[in-house]
């Protein structure tokens, strides 16, 4: 198997850990949490910055916050947040690459992770892909590819990115309040779909490349 999917879902597995370490701090020290993090307006702006700096400053993860803001302010509202700086945040980064440039980009994220996208991602379906992939993850480089790699229209870009990030941000902002047995049990399976993928995208683009090299 190739290292780009080993890399990928050792990626996702450590946010996944991290996420469920956050959920179990913030449960036995929800009082403290309440005391000393909970700033009303201040505290959902510093929640946004924090999620829109997770997508244009690759590879930073808000996901290990998200149980502190379900905590402190509901999961509903939470998950409104996220989609909020999420959209916000992958806006900004297809902007800046569609505008800009490899050259500007290249100092925002690793331009290797970027490349090594180009291996996954199938050119058909666009629209369907980015829905698709905003479903299983929202924080990776993948608004910086599609600005810089691909002809998608913003607006479409925009819609489809809303699309697959709002199932997304209402489930995870719920696991941030639910008992440690469900959230591994979700998250498992969360992950081997996501890991299916991954290899399936691989091989299916693999797969092409031979058939085109044949051609």
């Amino acid at each position: 198997m190739k290292k780009e999917v080993i890399k990928s879902s050792l990626g996702i597995l450590l946010i996944i850990i991290f996420f469920i370490l956050s959920s179990y701090l913030i449960k036995n020290n929800i009082y403290n949490i309440n005391s000393y993090f909970n700033y009303g307006f201040i505290g959902v702006i510093i929640y946004l910055i924090i999620i829109i700096l997770s997508i244009v400053v690759a590879p930073i993860s808000a996901i290990p916050f998200i149980p502190v803001a379900s905590n402190l302010w509901g999961w509903r509202t939470t998950a409104l947040l996220s989609i909020l700086g999420w959209t916000i945040g992958a806006m900004i980064a297809f902007t800046l690459a569609r505008k800009y440039g490899i050259d500007l980009v290249k100092n925002l994220i690793d331009l290797k992770k970027i490349q090594k996208l180009e291996k996954l991602i199938p050119e058909e379906n666009i629209f369907l892909t980015i829905v698709l992939l905003r479903m299983v993850t929202p924080v990776d480089g993948v608004s910086y590819f599609f600005g810089l790699f691909s002809k998608v229209p913003f607006k479409k870009f925009t819609l489809a990115t809303i699309i697959g990030i709002t199932p997304f941000s209402f489930i995870i902002a719920y696991l941030g309040t639910v008992p440690f047995s469900y959230q591994i049990l979700v998250f498992s399976i969360m992950f081997i779909v996501l890991f299916s993928g991954l290899v399936t995208a691989y091989y299916i683009k693999k797969r092409k490349n031979k058939i085109m090299n044949i051609i």
